[in-house]
């Protein structure tokens, strides 16, 4: 067992939490024509819209209220019709998400009646779905923001079935911290079993990095509304990440869905999970590919866990992300010598390491120092600073990833992903080779590889 330690601090001076906010826009962008538009000021909507940019590489559609003093003090509501009317006109969107900030939240704005009476006298907003979600900064982070993204989408959106037929279908919920490569993979892992996936949100095909035919003021791809409406008609949610049982659960309230949620899709014994789930749905045998995928997955893992075993690993990040890596290194004998994250969750408890804090990057670097250093970091860009300081490799993951190219088509789902993730890793690891790891290691991996 962890001991899991929140810091609580006062004063952060190396943030690692990302905000709630901006885990909201993030998850709109994954639906297809959504134009999010935060209900804040403009610095709030700024800093967002740069970090999106800077990680992504891609034009960004980011709107806001923009609040001012006088509509601080008096209200919001005209800001917010304002917003809505001129985003109908311009830019005609299927969706827009209108997510609350801690400007408008300290003050107790009433979003969900004002949407509701500005609908009421403004019949041009037509049939544009528009979604509010409350995720002030002050609660939460990343994980939180899109989860209550999510969560709003499909109570706003999804409908039961109501008598139709059920498709051959499963509904994904990906976490936060999978990149929309890894959903690509992950669809194209269910399509394998000639199921259809309906990802929310579909970061694959808004975020893959790709160029349009044309300009769209919109996002540029994504699951349209029609979708989410019919995600009733699927046989079973996949929620992938511990903060999207809720989303699930609302899911299946609303439309009768049953689901499952999964920890982890990376690692030998959690893909294996998601395969038998997958047959089972399916009532089909597990592909051959996928077979043939799991047998490479698995003499990646004897190659490589000579290059693994006795070297220590600190890993920060949202929980669902360090939960992930933690869980990878561990399974191959590394140790998880420092593991900082942005909120308590109960299974942190169950980290493979002695001690979980909830914090930021000063307590990443004073664990690290704290057990006599470490052989690789795995964190974001931000963590650059402290690798560099110690001579540490650094593993850029999560959000953001500003600093080097890819960082939306890194896929570390499935055996594939997991294959590739481990190879990235262990060839990091062996070219700073350490004391404990000997050349008698060297020559039970070449006998291994033979």
């Amino acid at each position: 067992m962890a001991l899991v330690v929140d810091h609580n601090k006062p004063l952060s001076s190396s943030p690692l939490k990302v905000s709630a906010p901006l885990g909201a826009a993030l998850a709109f962008m994954g639906m297809k024509g959504c134009l999010p538009m935060f209900h804040g000021s403009q610095g709030c909507t700024a800093f967002a819209l740069v970090m999106m940019v800077r990680h992504f590489r891609e034009a960004i559609p980011l709107q806001t209220t923009a609040m001012n003093e006088i509509s601080t003090i008096l209200g919001g509501m005209d800001q917010v019709e304002q917003g809505l009317l001129n985003i109908a006109k311009r830019a005609k969107p299927e969706i827009i998400g209108l997510i609350s900030t801690a400007l408008t939240e300290t003050r107790g704005e009433d979003m969900s009646g004002d949407v509701r009476a500005i609908r009421a006298r403004n019949k041009e907003l037509g049939d544009i779905a528009v979604v509010d979600v409350s995720a002030p900064d002050f609660s939460g982070s990343l994980e939180t923001g899109w989860g209550k993204a999510v969560t709003a989408i499909i109570s706003a959106l999804a409908a039961p079935a109501a008598g139709q037929a059920k498709l051959h279908r499963v509904n994904l919920l990906p976490g936060c911290h999978l990149t929309p490569g890894d959903v690509e993979a992950l669809k194209d892992i269910v399509a394998e079993f000639g199921m259809e996936a309906v990802a929310l949100p579909d970061l694959s095909d808004s975020l893959d990095g790709h160029v349009p035919d044309s300009y769209t003021p919109t996002t540029l791809g994504g699951v349209s509304v029609a979708q989410v409406r019919e995600m009733g008609r699927s046989k079973l949610t996949i929620a992938i990440g511990e903060h999207m049982r809720i989303a699930a659960r609302t899911l299946e309230e609303k439309t009768g869905v049953p689901f499952v949620v999964l920890d982890r899709v990376t690692g030998l014994e959690a893909v294996d999970r998601l395969m038998v789930c997958l047959s089972t749905v399916a009532g089909t045998p597990v592909p051959a590919r996928q077979r043939r995928a799991r047998s490479q997955l698995v003499d990646a893992m004897l190659d490589g866990h000579f290059y693994f075993g006795g070297r220590a690993v600190a890993v920060a990040g949202e929980p669902a992300l360090v939960w992930t890596y933690a869980r990878l290194v561990a399974d191959l004998g590394a140790t998880v010598a420092a593991a900082v994250t942005t909120q308590t969750r109960a299974s942190l408890a169950e980290m493979p390491t002695e001690r979980v804090i909830i914090g930021d990057f000063e307590d990443l670097e004073d664990q690290i120092l704290e057990a006599g250093g470490c052989d690789l970091i795995i964190a974001n860009s931000n963590a650059r600073q402290i690798a560099a300081r110690h001579g540490i490799a650094l593993f850029r993951t999560g959000f953001p990833v500003f600093d080097r190219l890819g960082a939306a088509h890194l896929v570390s789902a499935g055996y594939g992903g997991t294959r590739n993730l481990i190879n990235q890793l262990g060839n990091i690891l062996m070219e700073r080779p350490t004391h404990t790891h000997t050349e008698h290691s060297h020559g039970h991996a070449t006998a291994a590889a033979g």
